[in-house]
């Protein structure tokens, strides 16, 4: 008598922002731990990314679409139904940022920051989240950033969100705690990815300075996600400082040092009479 050999499908993680950088990184620490991945960004570098994923046999699903809308939101979320299997991780680590004094920059620029760092959020967590605790188990990671343990001048509407983010997982891992969900904060430091490009952060002291390899963001994040923990600060000297200073320094001290750190070369304004 013979028996067929069922094979249990591979776990499915969700990443958003995954064209590049962290995103990227995570969606191969996924694969490398047995998962298929299905990954969203509004870039065509996508693509790109997704074929070199696929290259290691898992299966990529590529969802390109823009975050800041309505419409992009619900294609993710579709696709994600369309696959018919549970979500297992559900990585919301899609961001943009936004620099310099928020007198001069364009409003359009801060409400983005708000649509994809705060709005995708909640949007995607209120879709994805309650079947993942409906089935008893699953992972939530909120890319958050040291930035939101202090007010930060110079790119404000960024740290505010991140300030959301980590307290809106605190909030949710809290409320989820006896569904068997998890939910991980990961609060990186500078990380050499393009937000220090595109984000306008190049002519800045922080820009400037030294920045963590995404790869070893991506595998913190991964461990302490996978392992409960309610949020994990990346183990660079830079990031750990900000952590701790942001924990007991008075908000004014705060709000300054963190100006400083962002201040971009040409932020100097003329007085007004």
């Amino acid at each position: 008598m013979t028996h067929e050999i069922s094979e249990e499908p591979n776990r499915i993680g969700v990443v958003t922002g995954a064209s590049h950088g962290i995103g990227l990184e995570l969606a191969r620490e996924l694969i490398d731990h047995g998962f298929d991945v299905i990954v969203t960004a509004e870039d065509d570098a996508l693509t790109a990314a997704a074929q070199d994923l696929a290259l290691t046999g898992a299966r990529v699903d590529a969802v390109q679409a823009d975050l800041r809308t309505q419409e992009g939101r619900e294609k993710l979320v579709e696709a994600v139904l369309a696959v018919g299997r549970p979500v297992d991780v559900l990585a919301l680590n899609a961001g943009v940022g936004n620099v310099g004094p928020f007198i001069d920059t364009p409003l359009e620029n801060d409400l983005d920051v708000v649509a994809v760092n705060v709005t995708a959020v909640v949007h995607l967590a209120k879709r994805l989240v309650p079947p993942m605790a409906e089935r008893g188990q699953g992972h939530v990671l909120i890319t958050s950033s040291v930035a939101s343990v202090m007010p930060g001048p110079y790119y404000a509407t960024y740290a505010a969100s991140k300030a959301f983010g980590l307290s809106f997982a605190e909030a949710l891992r809290y409320e989820l705690k006896k569904t068997g969900v998890t939910v991980t904060a990961l609060l990186p430091g500078p990380t050499d990815t393009d937000f220090f490009t595109g984000g306008g952060q190049v002519h800045t002291p922080m820009g400037k300075a030294p920045k963590d390899d995404p790869a070893k963001v991506a595998r913190d994040a991964y461990s302490a996600m996978m392992n409960g923990k309610d949020k994990v600060v990346v183990h660079s000297v830079k990031s750990k400082a900000m952590s701790a200073m942001g924990a007991v320094l008075p908000q004014k001290a705060k709000t300054a040092l963190h100006g400083v750190s962002n201040k971009p070369d040409d932020a100097e304004r003329p007085s007004h009479p």
